[in-house]
């Protein structure tokens, strides 16, 4: 009989611990715990750290072949979001403060057609290639209210190492660009699927 109250015993125990840890786990962090990014004593940002583990959100592409030879981006962009801001996201539908979104840009292989796209067993088109370069955007309005609350910043656009840190681009480069065409929530939501 000792040892079925025993049993019992624990396994309230367990079950209660198992509530907690999933209830936890279903809330969003706390907003002291969002963001990836560090910044040094000059307010540069520093280069984020294993970004590439982060959510995936999608690799756009304006290839120099479709557009005339003079692609703004013609290399694929691939970006990422800090998971703790991306699991806010996801409930709210708004990124909290402390966002980061890392755009890594990979050049394409060489291809085998005027427009650049090259043959291979999917069938033709275009293929990554080395990576060529990195650009940030922060979410922190107390920081960057003259960007709508972010800030931008490029880390050179060169194969890696890239540079160790970064200062804020001007709010008449990169953010203007955001702002007009991507919305108030400076995000290009509408090409990345997994944000609808």
């Amino acid at each position: 009989m000792k040892m079925l109250l025993k049993a019992g015993a624990l396994a309230c125990v367990m079950a209660v611990g198992m509530g907690v840890s999933l209830q936890t786990l279903a809330q969003p962090p706390s907003k002291e715990n969002i963001g990836a990014a560090v910044f040094n004593k000059k307010g540069n940002l520093i280069l984020p750290e294993g970004f590439r583990e982060w959510v995936f959100i999608g690799a756009p592409l304006t290839p120099h072949g479709l557009n005339n030879g003079k692609a703004g981006f013609p290399e694929f962009h691939h970006v990422y979001v800090n998971p703790d801001a991306f699991r806010v996201y996801q409930q709210t539908g708004v990124f909290p403060e402390g966002t980061v979104i890392v755009k890594e840009l990979v050049l394409l292989q060489k291809g085998d057609y005027p427009d650049g796209s090259k043959l291979a067993p999917s069938g033709r088109g275009y293929f990554g290639g080395e990576f060529q370069g990195m650009d940030v955007m922060v979410k922190d309005t107390r920081r960057f209210p003259s960007g709508n609350g972010w800030g931008f910043f490029n880390f050179g656009h060169h194969a890696p190492p890239y540079v160790a840190s970064a200062e804020a681009a001007s709010a008449d480069s990169c953010s203007g660009c955001h702002a007009s065409n991507a919305g108030q929530e400076m995000v290009f939501k509408k090409y990345y699927p997994v944000l609808q």
